[in-house]
């Protein structure tokens, strides 16, 4: 658990923004998504690495175990592209496994798109970090959210990590009466 303020670390899976042939824009979309709906103060970390099983394994090892996320987005790399590894390298690493956020971002996408079929969106806990993988365009990446992030605040009380609360007007977090 984080000392300070809670952790959230942004994860961009890409080998073009890694190697600056475009501007990654799901990062700060996701940042830009946080910062209006949780009302927690929050430490950002934003961290770009290229696509493929070892590179995103290894940036996920760092960030939950020495950087002590409480949590990590991963934007981009969910595709069935041969590169697209995201969920492979979040497998190598996670205890568990919480499949229910895969189905949901892909119920709630398959409402704007068609091809939200072939999205390999899912989530999983390591340690005392909930790493949640995204889609890695913008629009995708808030349709995503929307439809899950009422379970992560009670998700990482459950973990242990650091507690989060929400703006109810934007996301209305589900915890249970004591």
């Amino acid at each position: 658990m984080s000392i300070e303020n809670p952790l959230i670390a942004i994860l961009v899976a890409s080998d073009r923004a890694s190697r600056g042939e475009y501007e990654d824009l799901g990062g700060p979309a996701a940042e830009d998504w946080l910062r209006k709906v949780v009302t927690t103060k929050l430490t950002y970390k934003r961290l770009i690495v290229s696509d493929g099983r070892d590179t995103v394994a290894a940036a996920l090892r760092v960030l939950t175990d020495e950087d002590k996320a409480d949590l990590i987005l991963v934007t981009g790399g969910t595709g069935p592209a041969p590169r697209d590894e995201t969920p492979e390298a979040m497998e190598e690493v996670i205890d568990k496994r919480l499949p229910g956020f895969g189905e949901t971002m892909r119920l709630a996408s398959l409402k704007v798109v068609p091809t939200a079929i072939l999205s390999r969106q899912d989530a999983g806990v390591r340690g005392q970090t909930l790493i949640v993988t995204l889609p890695g365009k913008p629009a995708a990446i808030a349709t995503c959210l929307e439809a899950t992030f009422a379970a992560v605040p009670y998700c990482l009380d459950l973990i242990g990590a650091a507690r989060i609360e929400t703006n109810p007007v934007f996301c209305d977090a589900f915890r249970p009466k004591s």
